[in-house]
């Protein structure tokens, strides 16, 4: 990373502090594509709004004309208005619920797959400083429970608003006094909901952080590694134990964001139920010498239309409270879209038609921790030549795995360059860069799927000659043909259906299948026997030869035929040459050679074997003929 690296995790707030406040523009961008569409939802919202509040206007001329006067064939017409105005409304309806609910759906579509591919992107320190729980309920939790916010809310405001207004236009045109008693207590209606809005909103927060934890839980405990060591330490009761007391909490949480406002929006409803029987109290109390001011049909037009009203204005008013509810969820997704790309690809990548392979490390500087006073590599000059080895010695910690990531780009370096075919790796296009770097790592990982699907993620089209061929190659062909299902056999989670040496096995017929001209190998044969071992180096022997290779292994096997070695300590290469070299130079490789044994070993090893003629560094060959084993 460079220096300006930023700690990936969101920053902890204080409780009962604010998120910062969404940009609303923003929100509204998620929608822009879909503009025409939406278009058509408002025409069809507004149409369906004209229609509602015609069937009124019929009544009361059902009731003041048509019945009063016996006109049956009016009375007729005016009937026949009211059904067809209801068909056409129920019409409009669907159409603006369908448009409206696709619209939605690819809304939601397109912010997933913007989060995910960002998420992709992010490098790998995001990873190890995020919890994979966290991660997936950002994803699912937070982005489902926007699903109904999207998906109709910006339909039901625009509906339900048109509504209230062409409601309210059509009340003033049948009784203006009376629409001014109907509307006296919408300014108290509108302040409740929008502080039942914001109490919701504090409290969702709250319950998706919540969901996020208790997703971590899920996916670290009741993972094949989770059980193994819950049971093997026998935690399995404390870890169900945690998991209640999670699940509680949320379902406190939960009852308390049902119940937040609850009591405040239902006065709002009961007073609107009540509004009927108050126009009809004001409409009897304004009647002058003992006749009303309106007539009948329009003092029933007037009610049904208030009564029209009711339904849109509590649902606006609802509607207002979700939005100021998600807008909680739509900042969390935004915390993670607004995370810098530390690893990008630059904005004119260089492609290179054919890779050599040459690998260099010029003065490369690098740390995890940015604040940290001494970084984890620090002046790293090494060469490895096209088509050459490189073996990567030292003890635990040195910095071997990490100077290892920073050729496929895993990680940036903070300072110098590492390059391939005299390229810096950053000005590098990303399919150039995974082409020709092939990892195979200490920690295995398959997916749950079968073996071919496993092989094929390096190689989408390869055929199943080429997967038989990559699995011989790496000693596994004959372990997945004894299989019943052969090559469609499922590894199961994490491959844990496999041995480690098989899933080793997988992971090197997996690289092999790639083809790639540059190898790391990162004790990639660490979880084998000696004899599966030695077959399986026999392979990646044959798969080198010709390719540059990096290797990190503890091995002298896999040590001792590398064109050189670099010796790491603290970050630093403190001796470079080959084995017999080093070994001559009776330093710090050799004295990992003498450690990488017991003595008490080795004096019976001394016992057992003739005496032999030993070179000046007292046993340095023996060690050396010992150690087929570790280093």
């Amino acid at each position: 990373m460079r220096p300006d690296t930023i700690d990936w995790t969101p920053p902890a707030r204080e409780a009962g502090q604010e998120l910062p406040p969404v940009q609303v523009r923003r929100i509204l961008a998620l929608f822009k594509p879909y503009r025409g569409r939406l278009a058509t939802v408002g025409l069809l919202v507004a149409a369906s709004a004209v229609v509602s509040v015609v069937t009124p206007f019929l009544l009361r001329a059902v009731l003041d004309t048509a019945i009063p006067q016996g006109r049956t064939g009016l009375l007729t017409l005016l009937v026949l208005g009211m059904i067809g105005a209801a068909v056409v409304n129920s019409v409009f309806n669907v159409l603006q619920t369908l448009i409206s609910t696709t619209v939605g759906q690819r809304v939601m579509h397109d912010l997933r797959t913007t989060v995910y591919g960002h998420l992709q992107r992010m490098s790998l320190a995001f990873f190890t400083r995020t919890r994979t729980g966290e991660v997936q309920s950002r994803i699912a939790n937070d982005i489902g429970g926007m699903q109904s916010t999207v998906t109709s809310t910006a339909t039901s405001l625009v509906s339900n608003l048109t509504s209230v207004v062409a409601t309210v236009v059509a009340m003033v045109a049948l009784d203006w006094r009376l629409t001014v008693v109907s509307l006296l207590l919408l300014p108290l209606f509108v302040w409740i909901s929008r502080r039942v809005g914001r109490e919701r909103k504090k409290i969702t927060g709250e319950r998706q952080k919540q969901l996020a934890v208790l997703s971590s839980a899920v996916q670290e405990s009741l993972s094949v590694s989770g059980i193994l060591l819950g049971r093997t330490m026998g935690r399995s009761d404390s870890l169900s134990h945690e998991f209640t007391r999670q699940s509680d909490s949320l379902a406190e949480l939960e009852v308390r964001a049902s119940m937040a406002g609850r009591w405040r929006m239902n006065v709002i409803q009961i007073v609107m139920a009540a509004m009927p029987a108050v126009i009809y109290w004001a409409a009897g109390l304004t009647a002058h010498g003992g006749a009303p001011i309106v007539s009948i049909g329009t003092l029933v037009a007037f009610v049904s239309l208030q009564q029209a009203l009711f339904r849109p204005a509590v649902s606006l008013l609802s509607t207002g409270v979700e939005v100021q509810t998600s807008m909680a969820l739509f900042q969390r997704i935004f915390e993670y879209l607004d995370l810098p790309v530390e690893i990008a690809e630059p904005a004119e990548p260089v492609r290179l038609p054919a890779v050599r392979g040459e690998v260099r490390f010029e003065r490369v500087d690098f740390g995890y921790d940015a604040q940290a006073p001494t970084g984890t590599l620090a002046g790293i000059e090494l060469t490895v030549p096209a088509g050459s080895s490189l073996a990567l010695v030292g003890e635990t910690g040195s910095g071997k795995t990490s100077l290892s990531y920073l050729v496929p780009r895993l990680y940036d370096v903070t300072g110098g360059r590492v390059t391939l075919d005299g390229v810096d790796v950053r000005d590098l296009a990303f399919d150039t860069l995974s082409g020709a770097i092939g990892v195979v790592s200490q920690e295995t990982y398959l997916f749950h799927a079968s073996v071919a699907e496993n092989l094929r993620f390096a190689k989408p089209d390869a055929t199943d000659e080429e997967l038989v061929a990559a699995a011989r190659a790496a000693q596994i062909h004959e372990h997945i043909a004894s299989l019943p299902d052969g090559y469609d056999t499922l590894v199961g989670e994490r491959g844990y259906r496999f041995s480690g040496g098989e899933k080793q096995r997988l992971a090197i017929a997996r690289t092999v299948l790639r083809n790639p001209p540059v190898l790391i190998l990162d004790e990639a044969t660490s979880a084998l026997d000696n004899q599966t071992e030695r077959a399986v180096q026999q392979a990646i022997d044959e798969l080198a030869a010709g390719r540059t290779t990096i290797t990190i292994a503890h091995r002298l096997s896999t040590i001792r035929r590398a064109d050189q070695i670099a010796v790491l300590d603290h970050g630093r290469v403190v001796e470079l040459g080959t084995h017999e070299d080093l070994l001559a130079l009776d330093g710090r490789y050799a004295a990992l050679l003498r450690r990488a044994e017991p003595p008490a070993e080795q004096g019976r090893r001394d016992h057992r074997e003739p005496a032999r003629e030993q070179p000046r560094a007292t046993g340095l060959v023996s060690a050396q003929a010992a150690l087929g084993t570790s280093l």
